[in-house]
């Protein structure tokens, strides 16, 4: 099977206005759950013309990135840094970095102090972003829903404590009975036109319909199955922002209580200790909500094996993220036949090089 070509669509950030639309090498682009994605490309500049068609076009901080594989859409986010190469033969390159569009949400801050009371939390994360696109120069033509999740917050987020808004995202969904968030990148199946959405997912963000069972031996290349207790925790404590009220008395910040997971103590773990800062929570009740999610996350830290194959021998697209696989592997460590169904919270995208075929990553969680 031929591999599909690269290309990339650079476009005005702010009206996704083509600028124009170049071929790739070296490409190297991911996705996940939880964590914003990243590009690294280069586009080949072998004359003069191709040159200045890519110094009119790239401008980070401003330009829009889109990665086409063939017809599709399969990444999209923000140039953020530009390197111009040149080797001992004379040829020219542009290595472009690019965050997905979660990270313009880094370099947006709430000015003005946002308050939500009862709000369905779905909610609360699109006033966020609208509150970011609401500005001058600040609509990137992220599109929101209208999904609710069922549970209610109440929610102050101050100016004084000039949060980044991606930040608050994050908090918002990791507290107990969250959600999960991504701004996904694809095109219109009607009408043809690039889209970033928000997806929002409680507890999780689920995909597809159909199980795609990947088999080792077979489409599965290799794979890696960490076990690490380096972020384990069975003891918690979380603090969150300091009382300044009183001038005359030492600020000291808002504390959860003590969690002690007694049962794993009892069972013959010893005594690991966790913390965590939330410097704009104020309220008690959701520090506290903040300490029981954490706690239950560090008891049993996720395991996030990773599996790698070819795309020439089963169909993959990142629009897996969030859909469920079966995995099958036999070999010596697997002697028995490991046979079990996870979720995909992650795809890393390889090209063909030569004498290797286009790879994909896919980072798994227990489904």
């Amino acid at each position: 099977m031929a591999a599909l070509r690269y290309r990339a669509l650079l476009c005005d950030l702010r009206s996704d206005q083509v600028l124009d639309a170049l071929p790739l090498t070296d490409v190297s682009l991911d996705d996940y759950i939880g964590k914003t994605g990243s590009a690294s490309v280069t586009v080949p500049l072998p004359n003069r013309q191709i040159a200045a068609r890519a110094r009119a076009a790239v401008a980070p901080g401003r330009t829009a990135l889109w990665i086409e594989r063939g017809p599709e859409i399969w990444w999209g986010g923000v140039v953020w840094t530009a390197n111009l190469t040149g080797n001992d033969r004379g040829t020219l390159g542009l290595q472009l970095g690019a965050g997905g569009w979660a990270s313009y949400l880094d370099h947006r801050t709430v000015f003005h102090t946002q308050q939500a009371a009862a709000m369905d939390q779905f909610d609360i994360a699109r006033g966020l972003i609208s509150y970011a696109q609401a500005v001058d120069g600040g609509d990137i033509g992220i599109e929101l829903g209208s999904e609710l999740s069922g549970v209610l917050r109440d929610r102050t987020y101050r100016r004084h404590d000039q949060p980044r808004i991606r930040d608050l995202l994050d908090q918002l969904g990791a507290v107990e009975g969250g959600f999960e968030w991504r701004i996904m990148s694809y095109r219109d199946s009607g009408s043809g036109r690039r889209v970033k959405r928000l997806q929002l997912g409680a507890p999780i963000i689920k995909a597809g319909t159909s199980e795609i069972v990947l088999d080792r031996p077979g489409p599965i290349l290799s794979y890696g199955w960490p076990i690490d207790a380096t972020v384990q925790a069975n003891a918690w404590q979380t603090r969150g922002a300091s009382d300044n009220r009183n001038q005359a008395a030492e600020s000291l910040p808002l504390m959860s209580e003590l969690l002690v997971a007694e049962q794993d103590i009892a069972a013959g773990w010893p005594r690991l200790d966790g913390t965590a800062d939330y410097s704009t929570v104020t309220e008690q009740a959701t520090l506290d909500a903040h300490a029981r999610a954490d706690l239950a996350t560090a008891r049993r830290p996720r395991t996030i094996p990773e599996i790698t194959v070819a795309l020439d021998r089963i169909a993959l697209s990142p629009a897996l993220l969030g859909a469920t696989v079966r995995v099958r592997i036999r070999d010596d460590w697997f002697a028995e036949g490991l046979d079990e169904r996870y979720r995909v919270v992650g795809l890393a995208i390889s090209p063909p090089l030569r004498g290797r075929p286009e790879t994909g990553r896919l980072f798994l969680e227990a489904a």
